[in-house]
């Protein structure tokens, strides 16, 4: 599947679709009230164990906290949603509270992220700390210092910009800095292996392709998952845990599967979402 052609041939149908065929069908994938779409994977214990809480729904909101830790202890963790997908806009509106839990790493301060191309959450190993995955890391500021949002990192992955593969762990974002408590939107359109954009409030911060299989900053995986150069074409969506609490208040989705092989209907689908209000 050659998803970079399908993409520019996109562009051609931008202007020909009616205003009133511009219609978005979001899928959700967080319903506001429950996880019953969704499995925790917390390093050191079992899929399904949501250990002292992690993950939880209060207020219409996922909430990630740390109230049950006493010490956070490398326990990284990983919210699943169930099934995978390989072609679509997805959508997370999140934000930053409190306080970073005791024993939590410095970078980890006000430090989440969206995974996306990810191994299913059934191949993890019990003391796997991340899935072999695409972060899209979800960062706050600090209040005074420069720090973008919707950066990359690659645990056990790596990408290809301007026709170069990229084997560095984090790659940052053009983002601005988002200071506070302020809820912020960060949507990722994926075209399979071939086109990958993350976008902030509107804005193109981040574009890549022919995401991989590669590199390190992933442990105690099965090695059998690790098949170093395999392009990602599809995989697994998760939510962090890295010891500082965090809320979603909105994780959507557009699937763009159903228009992938026709260039045409793929074309007009991007263009009704360039064109959202």
């Amino acid at each position: 599947m050659r998803w970079i052609v399908f993409f520019l041939v996109a562009v051609l149908f931008v202007a020909a679709v009616p205003e009133k065929d511009r219609r978005i069908k979001w899928i959700q994938l967080f319903n506001g009230k429950d996880l019953n779409d969704w499995k925790p994977k917390i390093a050191g214990y079992p899929l399904g164990e949501n250990f002292a809480g992690t993950f939880g729904v209060s207020d219409g909101k996922i909430k990630v906290s740390y109230g049950g830790y006493e010490t956070f202890d490398e326990r990284y963790g990983h919210l699943f949603y169930k099934k995978p997908f390989s072609c679509y806009l997805l959508a997370v509106e999140y934000r930053f509270t409190g306080e970073q839990v005791k024993g939590g790493p410095d970078w980890a301060i006000r430090n989440s992220g969206a995974m996306i191309h990810g191994q299913s959450p059934e191949s993890m190993g019990v003391k796997q700390d991340f899935p072999i995955s695409i972060e899209v890391q979800l960062l706050g500021g600090n209040g005074k210092d420069e720090r973008s949002t919707a950066n990359l990192c690659t645990p056990g992955t790596n990408v290809v910009m301007n026709g170069k593969l990229y084997t560095d762990h984090c790659i940052n974002s053009t983002s601005k800095t988002f200071h506070g408590d302020q809820w912020v939107r960060v949507e990722v359109l994926v075209l399979g292996d071939s086109l990958v954009k993350h976008i902030v409030e509107g804005d193109t911060v981040l574009t890549y392709e022919k995401p991989q299989i590669g590199g390190g900053n992933v442990s105690n995986y099965d090695p059998k998952e690790m098949v170093d150069g395999k392009l990602l074409t599809k995989g697994s969506i998760s939510l962090q845990s890295e010891s500082h609490p965090v809320e979603f208040r909105k994780v959507e989705l557009v699937d763009l599967e159903p228009y992938a092989h026709d260039p045409k209907k793929l074309g007009e689908a991007l263009a009704r979402l360039r064109h959202r209000n």
